[in-house]
């Protein structure tokens, strides 16, 4: 992100800011209110479009190469939307076709998964499961639990982690890197 602002109408809900992370990198940023957590989770994943400021995933700007900045980004939303499968590997299938990837192997690397977060509760593994099986570069969480920090960091490898969060103690529990730099408004 560089100088990445996101306003609608007269309210700024993103002031200016400006982050960079490289393979393996965590930043963990705490906002004040959970619109702006969420909006930036969302910018970073290329969901939301900056409203000034450019957005870099990887090397793809999501406003002009959405289609591949979305395939090297994995996007895990605070609360999980149920899926509409009969079962977890239902919806395994569907996000492996969905992104042509081998079946096999993306139920293989789900089982995987499932197994290292076994303590997480499912409404957040499955989710970041789904998110982790195209072995995205960058990891997106919107304010993630603290309490899964560890297992969280584990699976992710050495995919970047980008992570919002509204409360401090949750935010330091998922940084492992240097801290972005937030512009002056």
């Amino acid at each position: 992100m560089r100088d990445a602002a996101f306003v609608r109408g007269n309210e700024t809900i993103v002031s200016p800011l400006t982050c960079s992370l490289a393979p393996g990198e965590r930043s963990a940023l705490r906002f004040e209110s959970t619109r702006e957590a969420a909006t930036v989770a969302l910018m970073a994943a290329g969901i939301v479009k900056a409203s000034s400021g450019r957005i870099f995933i990887g090397e793809f700007d999501p406003r002009i190469q959405p289609v591949q900045a979305k395939r090297i980004v994995g996007y895990v939303p605070h609360e999980a939307v149920p899926h509409e499968f009969a079962t977890f590997f239902g919806y395994i299938e569907y996000r492996s076709a969905l992104w042509g990837l081998q079946r096999e192997r993306s139920i293989a690397d789900a089982a995987a998964l499932l197994e290292t977060l076994r303590d997480v509760h499912e409404a957040f593994a499955y989710p970041l499961i789904g998110a982790l099986i195209a072995r995205p570069a960058l990891l997106v969480l919107d304010r993630p639990q603290a309490a899964y920090a560890p297992q969280i960091l584990t699976v992710a490898g050495d995919c970047a982690v980008f992570s919002t969060h509204v409360s401090q103690r949750e935010a330091t529990s998922f940084a492992r890197s240097r801290a972005p730099d937030r512009a002056q408004a």
